[in-house]
């Protein structure tokens, strides 16, 4: 017997909905036990978008504030080793190794919560034949003096 209600399909007019009205609700909170630090509120904003709000669970929310205080300390180790450089006195930098510990962290996270590339855009070769597609384009568009180029609207 299965527990869990049928998901709605992906490619019909209730999920277009559905998405429209989650984006209109925007990121998801943190859940009320959960404290996030000012400059982890980015990376948590960047992280529960990257999935369907309807698919976060309480305990994936809680590893999705991880992953985003690891991310935020992550931008500060690297700030801490760009301003230090990798060697202090002849010796290895130590946030070089807590950089280190803190992307490995990081990327288990990711992978628990199903916020990687795998799981959010798709297969490898699928995205490989993404990006052919728009060099190829792009390479058209160079070519032809009849399709006007990308302008940016700033």
């Amino acid at each position: 017997m299965k527990l869990t209600p049928k998901r709605v399909r992906s490619d019909s007019a209730a999920a277009a909905v559905a998405a429209v009205q989650a984006v209109a609700l925007g990121p998801l909170p943190p859940p009320k036990h959960v404290k996030l630090r000012r400059g982890d509120r980015p990376f948590w904003n960047a992280i529960v978008t990257a999935r369907p709000r309807d698919t976060w669970t309480d305990s994936d929310l809680c590893l999705a504030a991880s992953l985003a205080r690891c991310q935020a300390d992550i931008e500060t180790l690297q700030a801490l080793v760009d301003d230090e450089g990798f060697l202090i006195e002849g010796k290895p930098n130590p946030a070089c190794e807590l950089l280190e510990k803190a992307t490995r962290r990081a990327l288990a996270i990711t992978r628990a919560i199903a916020v990687n590339t795998v799981a959010t855009v798709g297969r490898r070769a699928d995205i490989a034949n993404g990006a052919e597609l728009e060099r190829q384009a792009r390479a058209d568009a160079a070519d032809d003096d009849l399709i006007p180029g990308i302008r940016l609207i700033k």
